[in-house]
């Protein structure tokens, strides 16, 4: 890995040939790494809900970056049958993908479920991006030095007592704040196991995350919240394109390792050169990341091509 004291997008290798999947392209974060990536050569699908939008992201992606090449596809994280509709759109298209970057979600919202009845939080940003990873894979594993990079957040804290399979989808006790961290957790614990059972292949699992990004996904955040992250952005926050650094070189550094986290060096992780960083401990119980597994399979009846390991 690179021990250059700064890493920013020219640090990005040549990605000309290879084809990334970014979800939640449109705007903020997947925006910025999809711009990166499209930049450097590589053919990016970007994976959105609302298509007007991803048009405009498009848009402005060729724009900035003259001969980018970039298409659209609808993805609906909270609906597996949307899901399972744009997966076997990609695969129709792509024989391999080199990159799939699982960074859309949502945050802090009120008590919601999906199309499938899951807790909206832990089903869009967690199950949505377990079914659309397993529906993708063996065209993932088809690409020589593929990465599959899924973005958590600082926010996996909050769930300090791990997952809540008592009530996962939180039907006796629901707190928005909780639901996002186990959402979060989620993430983090599925890149570890994905990493085990890709042990052998050419492909890796890596996970990131933006620190304190100004985006539009703290919309749904309690007033207080809102308030505390209204005085707290010039101070501590970055802005999207510093915020998608650590998805980037988690995606394309040559260095990077399996089963590794990257996120801003800065001050509490809120902003800074995008690093590799430790998760919480109960991010690495390996007995609950099994379960998560075995549940997400479960409830999402997606299948992955490649088998458990001891």
């Amino acid at each position: 890995m690179s021990t250059s004291p700064s890493w920013t997008p020219s640090d990005i290798p040549d990605q000309t040939g290879r084809t990334a999947v970014v979800t939640g392209a449109n705007t903020g974060l997947g925006y910025e790494t999809a711009a990166a990536l499209a930049a450097k050569g590589a053919h990016v699908v970007l994976a959105v809900r609302n298509l007007d939008k991803g048009a405009d992201a498009a848009r402005r992606i060729e724009q900035s970056a003259p001969g980018a090449s970039v298409a659209l596809q609808k993805l609906d994280l909270s609906s597996l049958a949307s899901v399972r509709a744009a997966a076997d759109q990609i695969r129709a298209q792509h024989d391999t993908i080199d990159l799939l970057i699982n960074n859309a979600g949502v945050m802090f919202t009120p008590k919601q479920t999906t199309a499938d009845g899951f807790e909206l939080q832990f089903g869009t940003n967690h199950l949505g991006h377990f079914a659309f990873t397993g529906l993708l894979l063996d065209r993932v594993l088809a690409a020589p030095g593929s990465r599959v990079v899924t973005v958590s957040s600082v926010g996996h804290r909050f769930a300090r007592n791990g997952i809540r399979f008592d009530d996962l989808q939180g039907e006796r006790d629901y707190s928005r704040v909780g639901a996002y961290g186990q959402s979060k957790l989620a993430n983090l614990m599925f890149t570890y196991e994905l990493q085990r059972r890709l042990r052998g292949t050419g492909t890796i699992a890596v996970a990131a995350h933006p620190g304190g990004s100004n985006t539009e996904l703290a919309r749904n955040s309690p007033l207080l919240l809102r308030a505390l992250f209204a005085v707290a952005v010039p101070l501590l926050t970055q802005d999207a394109a510093g915020g998608a650094l650590p998805s980037l070189r988690a995606a394309t550094d040559p260095g990077v390792l399996g089963g590794q986290y990257f996120g801003p060096d800065g001050f509490a992780e809120q902003r800074g050169n995008p690093v590799v960083v430790a998760s919480s401990r109960a991010s690495h119980d390996i007995d609950a990341q099994r379960r998560l597994w075995t549940v997400s399979e479960e409830l999402t009846g997606v299948r992955y091509p490649v088998p458990a390991t001891v």
